[in-house]
């Protein structure tokens, strides 16, 4: 399968397209599409990088990822404990090109607009859930009226930006490729000692050439995005494991410098650590 693009399965003359993923593990291949995506994550936790920053997900999130913003989930493997989300897909000209410049829906715009950075609902009210999940209940007319009124609600919520900048290139297979084998390396490795010359050699490019082209693509060094990756696993055990001194947590996420991490984690986060973690309590 391609990592970019991706297609997604649609059901002939559809113009939402529902979907369930119930497994051990997310597709976690770097990858992007046309439509715009609304996922509820009902089980399940792990790292997402949204264009170009780096975020974690979790139980009970929303989650609306942009027309073409490349995307990948790294689900967190749990023995025993499937990753389950649901989706629904569409385009913005899903019901006629004109469709969503009517006046009864320009209301509306604001939500394309933060689109296209992709965004995360802050904390979904119940309602929002409920309509989400009736989606996947109901005959299509009834599917369509409900979509509007999940829209309106989404747009109607406090939420965060999930990317710096609006992503609308189109990668081609290369490229997609290419910078999806650096996430999932760096995904997977981040707790060990990454070289420049080892990431460099598994994009097949020298590294020189390396940091112009990742520099080029995500505006920040390949480092800084390392440090993200680091710091949001810093969080999550800041968050779940108590019991874990703030040496260990930094050594677990990558960190072989306490007082690095410290000037990192205040850097990206605001705050220091523990400061994080008491503030994850209340």
């Amino acid at each position: 399968m391609k990592v970019l693009p991706f297609t997604i399965p649609k059901p002939k003359n559809d113009a939402l397209i529902l979907q369930e993923d119930k497994q051990p593990l997310f597709y976690n291949l770097f990858h992007q599409h046309e439509e715009v995506q609304l996922s509820v994550i009902k089980k399940g936790e792990g790292s997402l990088i949204v264009g170009d920053a780096v975020h974690s997900f979790q139980a009970g999130e929303l989650i609306v990822l942009g027309s073409n913003v490349p995307h990948v989930f790294k689900s967190t493997t749990l023995k025993d404990s499937p990753s389950h989300m649901l989706t629904v897909f569409f385009k913005k000209d899903s019901f006629g090109s004109d469709f969503f410049e009517t006046e009864e829906l320009k209301s509306l715009d604001s939500f394309f607009v933060k689109a296209s950075q992709s965004f995360k609902i802050l904390t979904p009210s119940i309602e929002i859930i409920s309509l989400f999940e009736a989606l996947f209940a109901v005959s299509k007319l009834e599917r369509f009226i409900l979509f509007l009124q999940l829209l309106k609600k989404i747009n109607e919520s406090p939420f965060t930006p999930l990317s710096s900048f609006a992503q609308t290139k189109k990668y081609s297979d290369n490229e997609g490729r290419r910078m999806g084998i650096i996430y999932n390396f760096s995904m997977n490795h981040f707790r060990e000692k990454i070289r420049l010359s080892q990431i460099a050699s598994e994009a097949a490019m020298t590294p020189q050439a390396f940091c112009r082209y990742f520099k080029k693509r995500t505006r920040k060094t390949y480092i800084e995005f390392l440090n993200e990756i680091r710091i949001e696993e810093a969080c999550n055990l800041l968050k779940k494991h108590p019991e874990m001194s703030i040496i260990e947590i930094a050594e677990s996420s990558g960190f072989n410098n306490i007082s690095n991490f410290h000037r990192k984690f205040k850097e990206l986060k605001g705050m220091r650590p523990l400061q994080f973690q008491k503030q994850s309590r209340l």
